[in-house]
């Protein structure tokens, strides 16, 4: 899967108002990067690694990624590749 099919697929579950477009995905995608952040302390202070908790997480952040990339009109695809450029 490529990152604008996802991003096509994702934002069809993306409800929320209008009037909370960028801000939403933005405190959510906030929100899915602390839980990552979570599971990754649960290795330090407990010495549990779950691969599969983490991935989840993460693919949370891209969910929230894709719909904040939406609600700002560019492609993830874009953002993906101005990363790299950059």
């Amino acid at each position: 899967m490529n990152f604008d099919t996802y991003q096509e697929q994702a934002v069809t579950t993306a409800i929320y108002p209008h009037s909370a477009q960028i801000t939403y995905p933005a405190m959510g995608l906030a929100n899915e990067a602390g839980e990552v952040l979570g599971k990754v302390k649960k290795i330090i202070r407990d010495g549990t690694f779950n691969r599969e908790d983490i991935a989840a997480e993460l693919g949370d952040v891209l969910w929230y990624a894709a719909a904040l990339a939406r609600d700002l009109n560019v492609s993830l695809s874009d953002v993906a590749q101005g990363n790299l450029d950059k």
